[in-house]
């Protein structure tokens, strides 16, 4: 089984995207527990555990969130399956656990300054990140990870001034997928090549604006 958590928000383009994929899609239902801006977000809850399709999917508990940041970003982080990135101090110590016993005793973790990780980051495979945020970015570096940096904003958030690209994209399979139109963000050919150049495809929809929707999140073989 292929599964897709979406938020309530995703367009229909994405939607049929994955339906005529195979994928059964779950949507998100709103919590109560966070703000109304990132209430029907899967990334505040859920954090795949890898890069790869088959990485599993943890799902944190919604009365451990509150409205308030950084009490609304405790499972926000972004794990590739060698690396686990977040603000550490503030990361659920459940959530952790299971990414050591998932990904192994070689994981190695990266402490940010941005609560919001996963929301900042594009994962593209176990080794390489897109992201916005220099405080994100350099310590990646630093730790080995290949980074792109790009240039922020120029995605929507609604309700808000701006909203983060990695939570308007998602890996699907061998696809790195953008909910929205990609080519009208000012780093696209950037983004575009680094993706390329991993062996991957990129897929975007270029009848709408680019929009974080809380990160697209995908398992295949699920039971």
């Amino acid at each position: 089984m292929k599964l897709s958590y979406l938020s309530s928000l995703a367009h229909p383009d994405l939607r049929s995207y994955f339906e005529n994929s195979g994928y059964v899609i779950r949507t998100f239902p709103e919590l109560c527990t966070v703000s109304s801006l990132v209430d029907n977000h899967p990334d505040v809850l859920l954090c795949k555990l890898g890069a790869k399709p088959e990485s599993p999917i943890y799902e944190g508990v919604s009365d451990k969130l509150s409205p308030s940041y950084p009490n609304n970003c405790r499972y926000n982080a972004a794990c590739t399956g060698k690396f686990f990135i977040h603000k550490l101090d503030i990361t659920d110590s459940e959530l952790l656990s299971a990414a050591m016993a998932s990904c192994g005793d070689e994981l190695k973790l990266v402490d940010v300054r941005q609560g919001y990780t996963k929301c900042s980051t594009v994962i593209v495979d176990e080794e390489s990140i897109i992201t916005y945020d220099k405080g994100i970015a350099k310590p990646c570096e630093m730790a080995g990870i290949n980074v792109l940096l790009v240039e922020p904003g120029f995605v929507k958030l609604r309700g808000a001034d701006t909203g983060f690209i990695g939570g308007a994209s998602g890996r699907v399979s061998d696809e790195i997928v953008f909910n929205g139109d990609l080519s009208a963000h000012p780093s696209f050919k950037e983004i575009t090549a680094f993706i390329e150049a991993r062996g991957l495809g990129c897929k975007w929809f270029d009848s709408y604006e680019l929009e974080d929707i809380g990160s697209i999140i995908t398992v295949t073989d699920s039971e």
